[in-house]
């Protein structure tokens, strides 16, 4: 079991971190890439100003507007809605919620735009999003190029394989392993051993964790490296393909947003709108209608 790896985040990404009663849970993705889409959400009613949020002298990339980068391929944080989704955005998951959650404090109209996960990290350091929310986990080689919030939930990752699956958490590095490409998962897998990793050998990345759990039933890998909430949401959509996830956790780490390297301004007025959110319950309630407690 990699215990080295209880991310260096845990403690870097901020100390109000919300607790999940349970872990979290997984990205759904059809095996394809999911098309790049924009969704607006109507202006909240109330100004910043009467919720209680300090909203000093930041700046958003169109006035008025706070857009938000994504992957919606990572259930139960965000993922494409079977209808109008959440307010009308055509998403739904935790995510969603807190990003809406986070414009309605600072009087802003909420703007999704969906995209790869590398793209969505690269449209925050490029100007094109004035946020990321993806289940978004601190990493040190990521803080370099963004600055992270306070943590608003704890995330926990874990192996796929198949039912009779010779691997184990302390041979996982003898077998080829999937992620998705750019997350964590991928970063700490493809280490090299010195570093507690398994090589780039030994790992495949593909662009969703739905194609990486395609591909172990397939046979092309043997074990899938992914969120635990993800990776009960696909071993449950593939009951018949005989997955199960292997006892205990793989990493443990912080969930939290990002903005470009440097906009301090527009940070601390996220920050100070989410731990409003995190203190009044409304990061807890919203994580609990998405991740029942065991």
């Amino acid at each position: 079991m990699k215990n080295w790896k209880k991310l260096v985040g845990l403690g870097l990404c901020a100390a109000l971190s919300v607790s999940l009663l349970t872990a979290c849970s997984s990205g759904t993705s059809g095996g394809s890439e999911a098309p790049e889409t924009t969704a607006p959400v109507e202006e909240p009613t109330a100004p910043a100003e009467s919720a209680g949020t300090e909203t000093a002298s930041f700046t958003t990339i169109e006035e008025g507007k706070l857009i938000m980068s994504t992957n919606a391929q990572f259930p139960p944080y965000e993922m494409v809605a079977d209808g109008e989704g959440f307010e009308g955005t055509g998403f739904e998951g935790i995510d969603i919620e807190i990003a809406y959650a986070l414009a309605q404090k600072l009087g802003l109209e909420l703007v999704i735009d969906d995209m790869e996960f590398d793209s969505a990290l690269l449209a925050v350091q490029n100007n094109a999003a004035d946020m990321m929310l993806a289940g978004l986990s601190y990493s040190e080689e990521r803080d370099e190029v963004v600055d992270f919030s306070d943590s608003y939930a704890t995330g926990v990752q874990v192996v796929i394989v198949k039912e009779g699956s010779d691997v184990t958490m302390d041979n996982l590095g003898d077998y080829m392993i999937g992620t998705q490409r750019g997350t964590t998962g991928y970063i700490y897998a493809s280490d090299t051993p010195e570093n507690g990793g398994y090589g780039e050998d030994h790992v495949i990345g593909y662009d969703n964790g739905a194609t990486a759990v395609q591909e172990l039933i397939n046979g092309t890998i043997d074990a899938v490296i992914i969120d635990q909430a993800p990776a009960e949401e696909y071993v449950a959509a593939n009951a018949d393909a005989g997955l199960t996830i292997l006892p205990g956790n793989w990493v443990e780490e912080d969930y939290c947003l990002a903005v470009d390297e440097g906009n301090t301004a527009l940070l601390d007025a996220l920050n100070t709108a989410l731990n409003e959110l995190i203190d009044d319950g409304t990061v807890q309630a919203i994580i609990d209608k998405y991740i029942a407690a065991e």
